[in-house]
């Protein structure tokens, strides 16, 4: 017999504390910050080289000025980065976007969020990486969409995506000590949506403490037309009109507080921050997010030295996950929880060594160790009386080793390589069903799994090569190959229930299917071609232009077959027009792409100010090279036209947003098809000397329209069976809405 507080099994996670590496920590960075604090701090007059810091070939970056336009229209993290080439989002929770990359998506992403590998503790990934954040906390976001240098790169195929905060602020050599802070709100007309953010900041020469704060809810949004009948959502509840999204509320609470000391060329930053998540609605889930905590804690070190400079960090995550029915959904009696908990611990060291004028060689260690349990406790009837173990004593740990040269050749010509080699366990412990006397059900499936031997081990090898020509300063040039390596995730190894009910809870693709897990899945292994050119006028308010194109050729892609064993019905293996249960599988893959952005001024008068015009176009073809099929949610051929006029501190922008059919899906997900649209929306800030106001109206026209990767819509009624919710309805995206935010700083 099987116990715990929660049904049946006892919890017993297993997190080994990195001890060699605090120990470095402390050994490296107190000494140099131990001393007397009243010493005045040490000047560097020489600026630090570029090759000292950390690999920026590839990337783009959006720095403070670029992000506070971006913070004012959405609570989502992810959302600041809609608009940059290459870059679309998955639908999912108000503020739980999952950022794709050239067609590569959530798990095949690098998402580091202040240096830490931040992970999902959730079987529809409810709780992914930027969910974590508020953006009015975000200082810089930096976006390696192509080939991703293997120093920022690692366990993933498709990029990487590094959010850092607000760098610490220090007071000057004549001040006795600096206080500042800032404070803002919004309000957005669709679903009510509003909130607020406050940050504070004391510091001396040598310490500096800052607060930051932030609080967001909203109601269900509405569309621009009725896309479903008008019904109730549960048992007995009042209608949700038929142009309401039904499960898209949400409310967030984010706080953060950072303590960094320095002495000299040496900085040590200590950082908390925590996390309350109330209520969060999924429309293209079958469930919600009744509760979620994340705090995190996190160590980094920075110094220069003479020979280079060294980084530092220690971090840990604990999650704390609760899913059921929202008020939207039918309750099932008196609901039906699934509740999960992680931990990861994690840490790296890296050394940015300059071996000359021309050459700096970057290599560093790093550590992760993950566990992860998931359990539904019993409600009664044939789910009960035990806890259901979806993953039980889960475990991923890795540890990553890399070099990287670069070499600057001439002051035309940059090369960088680099190789970085990982090693990846995953185990899970044996599981039940909520009574696995009852075989049919339960009991079946949890004996097969049990008698495996499911410990597995991988070994991710990752290569890259990457060439930079700048002719002049009006153009440059970038060549690259990347091999990366990406091992499958516990969900996609270990969830083991082919019952319907049970495998339709496993899903992050938002499409509305089950997903069973296969152990013996292997790494993907993708290698990718880029080319990109960059030109641009002298003068640096003048035209530029950037081009990208790239292939890439994934083998043993983790895509999806059709289920034909144990619960899994006959009728499921060739349903059409249905949702229907799935089992990851590896096959194989390629994706070809080009990004096409650029500038163009249009003018200027002393009466009128600035014009300019600016735009984007970008399209992704993905196939599965073994079926023929296309990829799933990939975006189709979509552009951005942009006319903005600045003068003073105004600046105001009319933009156009274009999306193509989508006609190329993935029959074996029976994926929907959407038609194209076009949106106008509107935009305006004014900047005073320390405040800023932002307005606009998104979708002015209040289009009706379907984003072609908001999945399936499941955001009211039964939805614990694959037939409870009719099939064939993508979730809409969001009607007109009209926007103000103010942020102060003082």
């Amino acid at each position: 017999m099987m116990s715990n507080h929660q049904g049946n099994r006892r919890i017993s996670p297993k997190i080994q504390r990195l001890t060699p590496l605090a120990a470095c920590l402390a050994a490296l960075s107190v000494p140099a910050l131990a001393q007397d604090a009243s010493l005045p701090a040490v000047t560097v007059t020489a600026p630090r080289p570029p090759e000292a810091q950390a690999s920026t070939l590839g990337a783009s970056t959006l720095g403070a000025d670029e992000l506070l336009p971006r913070r004012a229209a959405g609570s989502d993290s992810a959302a600041l980065l809609d608009g940059l080439p290459g870059v679309s989002l998955y639908g999912a929770g108000g503020i739980s976007s999952l950022p794709v990359l050239r067609g590569l998506a959530d798990e095949r992403l690098r998402v580091l969020i202040d240096g830490m590998d931040a992970m999902p503790a959730c079987p529809n990934h409810m709780n992914a990486p930027l969910s974590l954040i508020d953006p009015s906390q975000i200082g810089s976001v930096r976006v390696f969409a192509g080939i991703t240098p293997v120093s920022v790169g690692g366990d993933s195929i498709g990029g990487t995506i590094q959010v850092e905060p607000a760098p610490p602020e220090f007071a000057t050599a004549d001040q006795p000590y600096l206080l500042k802070g800032s404070a803002g709100t919004f309000y957005r007309s669709n679903g009510a949506a509003r909130g607020g953010n406050l940050s504070a900041t004391f510091a001396t020469q040598n310490i500096s403490l800052r607060y930051s704060g932030a609080i967001a809810r909203a109601r269900n949004y509405t569309v621009g037309g009725a896309f479903k009948p008008v019904a109730p959502g549960t048992e007995g509840g009042a209608p949700l009109p038929g142009d309401e999204v039904g499960s898209s509320a949400y409310e967030a609470r984010n706080h953060a507080l950072s303590l960094a000391l320095r002495r000299g060329d040496h900085q040590l930053r200590l950082a908390a921050s925590l996390q309350d998540v109330p209520f969060e609605g999924f429309p293209n889930q079958r469930m919600d997010l009744t509760h979620n905590r994340n705090a995190q804690f996190s160590a980094h070190y920075s110094g220069q030295h003479d020979w280079g400079e060294l980084q530092l960090r220690a971090w840990r995550q604990n999650v704390r996950h609760a899913m059921d029915m929202g008020p939207d959904r039918y309750r099932y009696g008196t609901g039906m929880p699934m509740l999960a908990k992680s931990t990861t611990a994690g840490a790296a060291a890296q050394a940015n060594v300059l071996l000359g004028e021309r050459d700096i060689l970057r290599a560093g260690l790093e550590a992760q160790r993950h566990s992860l349990y998931d359990w539904w406790p019993g409600v009664g009837g044939a789910m009960g009386p035990n806890a259901f173990w979806n993953i039980d004593d889960g475990k991923r740990h890795k540890l990553d080793a890399f070099a990287e040269w670069e070499r600057r050749w001439s002051p035309q010509w940059t090369a960088q390589i680099g190789l970085r080699v990982g090693r990846v366990m995953t185990d899970a412990g044996p599981v039940q069903g909520y009574n696995d006397g009852m075989l049919a059900l339960w009991g079946a499936d949890a004996a097969a799994f049990n008698a495996q031997n499911r410990r597995r081990t991988d070994t991710n090898l990752d290569f890259t090569a990457l060439v930079r020509h700048q002719p002049s300063d009006t153009a440059r040039y970038e060549f690259g190959y990347a091999r990366k390596a990406r091992a499958p995730s516990l969900y996609q190894r270990y969830a083991w229930s082919t019952q319907p009910m049970a495998a339709l809870m496993n899903n992050f693709a938002g499409d509305g299917n089950g997903y069973i897990g296969h152990p013996n899945l292997k790494p993907e292994i993708a290698h990718t071609l880029s080319a990109t050119g960059d030109w641009r006028a002298a003068d640096k308010d003048g035209w530029q232009l950037q081009a990208n194109a790239y292939v890439t050729q994934i083998e043993n892609y983790i895509d999806a077959r059709r289920c034909t064993f144990s619960q899994c019905s006959a009728a499921n293996a060739t349903a059409a027009n249905s949702f229907v249960l799935l089992q990851y599988a590896n096959q194989s893959a390629r994706l070809v792409g080009f990004d096409v952005s650029g500038r163009l001024p249009l003018g200027t008068s002393s009466e009128w100010g600035r014009f300019a015009l600016s735009g984007a176009l970008n399209l992704v073809r993905g196939s599965n090279r073994q079926t023929g099929d296309g990829l799933y949610n990939l975006m189709p051929l979509n552009a951005r036209l942009a006319l903005e006029q600045r003068l003073g501190g105004w600046t105001g922008t009319v933009e156009w947003q274009g999306v193509a059919a989508k006609t190329r899906v993935s029959p074996v997900r029976n994926e929907m098809k959407t038609a194209g649209y076009g949106l106008l929306h509107l935009r305006g800030s004014y900047q005073w000397k320390a405040t800023r106001l932002d307005f606009g109206v998104e979708n002015l026209l209040n289009r009706l329209y379907y984003p072609p990767l908001g999945g399936a819509y499941l955001g009211q009624g039964a939805s614990m069976t694959s037939a409870g919710i009719p099939w064939g309805t993508p979730v809409p995206g969001k009607g007109r809405s009209f926007y103000v935010a103010l942020n102060v700083a003082f």
